[in-house]
């Protein structure tokens, strides 16, 4: 499954924020790893828009796994000081999506 979401980063955090995910704590890493998080990868616009992208057998699994990880409530107070509001939610991180509109794979768009 290929989940992809938005986080709006407070543009005067921007560089700090991209400094820290220099710095994963490995313990982080290897929690992600066990719970399921693979190819995570973030991308950052410079108006502080972010877009993260990741792969997982079970998205809902892989989140109720990280709750059971206390390096995990670390990371997140770490990390809040950095993230807006969604403002569509009113929470930090605005919904993930499941299903994309459309796939080159699944299109067949990029065969010989």
């Amino acid at each position: 499954m290929r989940i992809c979401f938005l986080l709006q980063i407070r543009p005067e955090k921007l560089q700090e924020y991209k400094q820290r995910h220099t710095q994963v704590w490995p313990e982080m890493q290897e929690a992600l790893r066990q719970t399921g998080w693979h190819n995570y990868s973030l991308f950052l616009k410079p108006d502080g828009l972010l877009i993260g992208y990741l792969e997982t057998d079970n998205f809902e699994a892989a989140c109720a796994g990280m709750q059971k990880y206390p390096v995990n409530a670390r990371w997140q107070a770490e990390m809040s000081q950095f993230l807006c509001p969604c403002r569509a939610r009113r929470t930090r991180i605005c919904f993930p999506w499941r299903r994309s509109f459309i796939s080159t794979e699944r299109e067949g768009l990029l065969e010989g």
